[in-house]
C-alpha cells in the first residue's frame, strides 16, 4: 500500500503472482497510476484505489512515510485483512499495532531498493526482506514473486541492524546529493564509518556491538544499492518532508535515554532539518 517508488516496485512484481491493489492518496492519483506507471522497464498498470474506493485483502503492506504511519495504518483496516506489515525504514512498529488493534501488526524490513527517475520507478539493488513471525503468508509470496524474502524470529534485533544502515546511509546521502555507492568511498567513507562507530557506542546499553562488522554491513548494502537514490535524499530534492525525525530523531532519543552523546548524528540532524526547511 505505496504509490512511492518501492512500493510500486513490490506491487509490479507481485502482481505478475496475483491480484494486488495500490492504494494512492487520492482518487485522482490512483486514475493516473491506473493509466500506466514504468517500473524497472516494464509498463504496469496497476490496481490503483483512492482511500474512499477501498477494496478487500488478505494481507497489507504498508510502505509509507513513517509519519504517515498511522494514517496508512487505518487505512489498512478498512480492507479487512488478515494482517498488516510495514516495510518503512524507522521504528514505527508500535504506531502501526496501536493503530491496527487486534488485527495481527508488525513491522519487518527491506533493504530492496528503488528511485523514481523522471515519470519512470527504477529499481537499483537486490536487497532481502526480513518479516516479523505469523507473516509466513506474506513471505512465501515475495519469494515467489522473486524477492530474497524470510521470517526472522529476533525481527527486533534486526530492526536495529537497519536502523542503523539508514542512520548512516540516507542523512549523507541527502546532505551530500550522491548515490549509495559514493559513500563507500573517499570523501563520504569517513563520515559514514564515524556515523556507525558513533551509533555502536549509543544505540543500547550493555556491551557495544562490534563497530568492524557494523561498518562492513553498513558499507555492504551502500555497494549492494550502488545506483540507488536514498529516500531521504530523493524527498530534499523535491522539497518533501524527509524521514529524518523518525530515524535519527528516535536514535538521539535512544542515546538521551541511555546516556550518551552522540553529537556527529545530532549534526546531521541538524542539517537534514536544515535542508528540509
Amino acid at each position: 500500500m505505496a504509490p512511492a517508488p518501492l512500493g510500486l516496485n513490490f506491487a509490479a512484481r507481485l502482481a505478475a503472482l496475483g491480484p494486488v491493489a495500490v492504494i494512492a492518496r487520492s482518487a485522482a492519483r490512483a486514475a493516473e497510476l491506473r493509466a500506466g506507471v514504468e517500473v524497472g522497464g516494464v509498463r504496469f498498470r496497476p490496481d490503483a484505489f483512492g482511500p474512499d474506493a477501498l477494496p478487500g485483502a488478505d494481507w497489507v503492506i504498508v510502505l509509507v512515510k513513517a509519519g504517515d504511519t498511522a494514517e496508512a495504518a487505518r487505512t489498512a483496516l478498512a480492507m479487512g485483512p488478515r494482517g498488516v506489515v510495514s516495510l518503512q525504514n524507522g521504528l514505527t512498529g508500535d504506531v502501526l499495532r496501536a493503530a491496527c488493534g487486534e488485527v495481527p501488526a508488525g513491522q519487518g524490513i527491506t533493504t530492496e531498493g528503488a528511485f523514481r527517475d523522471g515519470l519512470r520507478v527504477q529499481p537499483s539493488g537486490a536487497g532481502e526482506t526480513l518479516l516479523p513471525p505469523g507473516f509466513e503468508a506474506v513471505a512465501a509470496l515475495l519469494q515467489r514473486a522473486g524477492f530474497k524474502a524470510r521470517i526472522e524470529p529476533d525481527i527486533v534485533a534486526a530492526r536495529l541492524v537497519k536502523l542503523l544502515m539508514n542512520l548512516a546511509i540516507n542523512p549523507l546521502a541527502a546532505i551530500f546529493r550522491v548515490t549509495n555507492g559514493a559513500l563507500a568511498a573517499p570523501p563520504h567513507r569517513r563520515l559514514l564509518d564515524a556515523l556507525v562507530d558513533e551509533a555502536c557506542r549509543c544505540c543500547a546499553p550493555g556491551p557495544a556491538p562490534d563497530a568492524a562488522a557494523a561498518r562492513e554491513r553498513v558499507v555492504a548494502v551502500a555497494l549492494a544499492t550502488g545506483a540507488n537514490r536514498a529516500s531521504m535524499l530523493q524527498d530534499v530534492e523535491a522539497g518533501r518532508r524527509t524521514e529524518i525525525d523518525a530515524i535519527t530523531g528516535v536514535f538521539l532519543d535512544m542515546a538521551r535515554r541511555h546516556g550518551a552523546a552522540a553529537p556527529t548524528h545530532q549534526a546531521v540532524f541538524t542539517l537534514v532539518k536544515r535542508l528540509e526547511g
